[in-house]
């Protein structure tokens, strides 16, 4: 089971305490203080880590302590500094504070953010002597470490995402062009959770192809398991939506496209607005061609690429691979001339992966 939403709490290690001690030597009758300073509390970091997939690891433990420093000690030894801790999540997690508002956008393998410092070592009475204060007896507490309560949002990374109804045969076709193996059954029923397969084209040429479960109607609304998952798709840079003209759905394909269309919209113009590849889906058990004509029509006048398909067969699949691609490529290459973006040190802008609206028309 694939987990993309966590609660977890992260607190800094508290600072050790400084140390209130005298030099006590012998035929030394005043030493003087000598009380050493406690070390820092370690802090927290999250770290995108390629080998995660999910953030089943936060499935049962939900608070994380770094190291808290160590007290320190006569002889003006100070305390040992506590250990970092750092947690390790999936590539394509966002980071959000208990109020809501993105601390990080860890999108790639190796991206790194501190989510609680660490604190500080009070200080030993050795450093309060003065001329006119040889014998301090008071030393600093550790101040305690910073404590959050974050909430994680895993998001895929994947170049391609499938959308349309359910039984529309999203998981048949990944099945088909990837080594992903969905559940497929001779009866109606909807993907529980998102699923991944990577498309080899041969000559190098690979990307990466989400499938989702099943829109209907009402799906921003919370109806269905569509809302819950859509933000998995906000990372692609295109969309392939397959629409079953087949005469078993009992629906009109336009009208699929339409609603399907229009849940988009709702849960996020951004994500409306990405590129997007109609595949008339079941055409090997399409009867009344004329349900295809007026789906491939509709789509010509949107200037929407179009495809007719089956994922059963193979029929199509070859072509609508690489019209694919070469969006990707052209989509790619318009990317690579104006990103400057480097590694993840700090707040990233959000939806700055969704910049550049080039590309096939919308329905």
């Amino acid at each position: 089971m694939l987990i993309d939403q966590a609660e977890i709490v992260v607190a800094g290690g508290g600072g050790g305490n400084g140390c209130v001690s005298f030099r006590r030597e012998k035929y030394v009758p005043r030493g003087g203080p000598n009380g050493g300073p406690g070390g820092d509390g370690g802090a927290v970091y999250l770290v995108a880590d390629a080998s995660l997939k999910g953030l089943n690891a936060f499935r049962f433990r939900r608070r994380f302590e770094a190291e808290r420093g160590r007290h320190g000690e006569g002889s003006d030894r100070a305390g040992h500094d506590g250990k970092d801790l750092r947690i390790k999540v999936p590539p394509g997690t966002v980071v959000r504070d208990a109020e809501g508002t993105i601390l990080a956008d860890l999108s790639r393998a190796g991206d790194v953010v501190l989510v609680a410092a660490g604190g500080r070592g009070g200080r030993g009475n050795a450093v309060f002597a003065t001329p006119t204060h040889q014998a301090p007896r008071e030393a600093e507490p550790g101040t305690p470490g910073e404590e959050r309560r974050l909430r994680l949002e895993l998001k895929l990374i994947a170049d391609v995402g499938l959308v349309g109804f359910p039984n529309a045969g999203k998981s048949t076709l990944i099945s088909r062009i990837s080594s992903a193996r969905p559940k497929i059954a001779a009866y109606p029923f909807t993907t529980l959770e998102p699923n991944l397969g990577v498309v080899d084209l041969g000559e190098f040429r690979t990307f990466v192809v989400a499938d989702l479960p099943g829109l209907i109607e009402g799906a921003h609304q919370g109806q269905g398991l569509g809302m819950k998952f859509l933000r998995h798709i906000e990372r692609t840079r295109v969309l392939i939506h397959l629409v079953d003209v087949s005469e078993m759905s009992g629906r009109v394909p336009e009208n699929d496209l339409e609603v399907v269309n229009g849940e988009l919209r709702a849960f996020s113009p951004e994500l409306a607005g990405k590129p997007r590849i109609v595949a008339a889906n079941k055409v090997d058990a399409l009867a009344d061609r004329t349900r295809l004509k007026d789906l491939q029509a509709r789509c010509d006048a949107a200037g929407v690429p179009f495809h007719a398909v089956s994922a059963v067969s193979g029929e199509g699949i070859r072509g609508l691979l690489e019209e694919v691609w070469a969006v990707l490529a052209a989509r790619g290459n318009a990317a690579a001339a104006g990103s400057t973006a480097g590694p993840c040190e700090a707040v990233r802008a959000p939806g700055s992966e969704s910049a550049g609206r080039e590309g096939p028309g919308r329905v």
